[in-house]
């Protein structure tokens, strides 16, 4: 990997995380966070943006916590499934935040920025269930998102997820929609689409100037240069 395609050069620092939640209402504070999944980032062999591998749970409603009959509805989640083999909102963001933390030092990235479409919601309850849990390694930078609505819009002239998708030319199966998963995966693969073929125009920044300071660096005494 050179460090011209280095995701911690091409994003700030930031390593990009797409994740999905499905919650039991439109609140984070008061209304049930009932499925996470997140996929982090990874770099292809060309240096081209992947998806990692997901990662996934279901939670346990925290006590008090508000369901929707509309929004059970559209999700089709029975919170108290006895097979849902849900998680507590603790383990269930520590089952989350331990690969997210693995890619961050694989990739030598500070924080990692939450990419979602309508990122700002699912980051509201990430951060909700981090206050109501109090745990204190959150791998999330706490506002900073990357949206897909918004790329979606530049790219494609769409914002529905569901249009976005098909504009790009990816298949989209309506029966999948609404499950953490299958959002979270399709989101990212929206996302890797549309930042690589920025880059195949513009290119990755900082990647001249990396080209041309490998060019400029001395060649170690003992190795002999190929000269074509």
């Amino acid at each position: 990997m050179t460090s011209a395609l280095n995701l911690s050069q091409r994003f700030r620092g930031f390593l990009p995380v797409v994740v999905d939640v499905e919650c039991g209402g439109f609140n984070s504070e008061t209304d049930a966070l009932l499925e996470v999944a997140a996929v982090p980032i990874d770099l292809g062999e060309n240096g081209e943006i992947v998806r990692g591998k997901t990662v996934s749970t279901h939670v346990i409603p925290f006590p008090g916590a508000n369901l929707e009959k509309k929004a059970l509805e559209i999700t089709g989640i029975d919170p108290f499934h006895p097979l849902r083999a849900a998680r507590d909102e603790k383990a269930a963001l520590d089952h989350i935040f331990e690969p997210v933390r693995k890619a961050l030092k694989a990739h030598s990235c500070q924080r990692a920025i939450l990419v979602g479409h309508n990122a700002s919601f699912d980051l509201s309850f990430i951060n909700a269930a981090v206050r109501r849990t109090q745990h204190k390694r959150s791998p999330f930078h706490p506002f900073s998102t990357l949206d897909t609505v918004s790329l979606a819009a530049l790219a494609y002239g769409q914002t529905v997820l569901a249009k976005a998708v098909r504009a790009a030319g990816l298949p989209w199966d309506s029966s999948g929609a609404h499950s953490a998963v299958y959002d979270t995966e399709i989101t990212a693969d929206l996302f890797c689409l549309i930042v690589n073929r920025w880059h195949q125009f513009a290119g990755w920044p900082g990647a001249l100037d990396a080209l041309e300071a490998a060019d400029a660096a001395p060649i170690p005494d003992g190795v002999n240069e190929k000269r074509v």
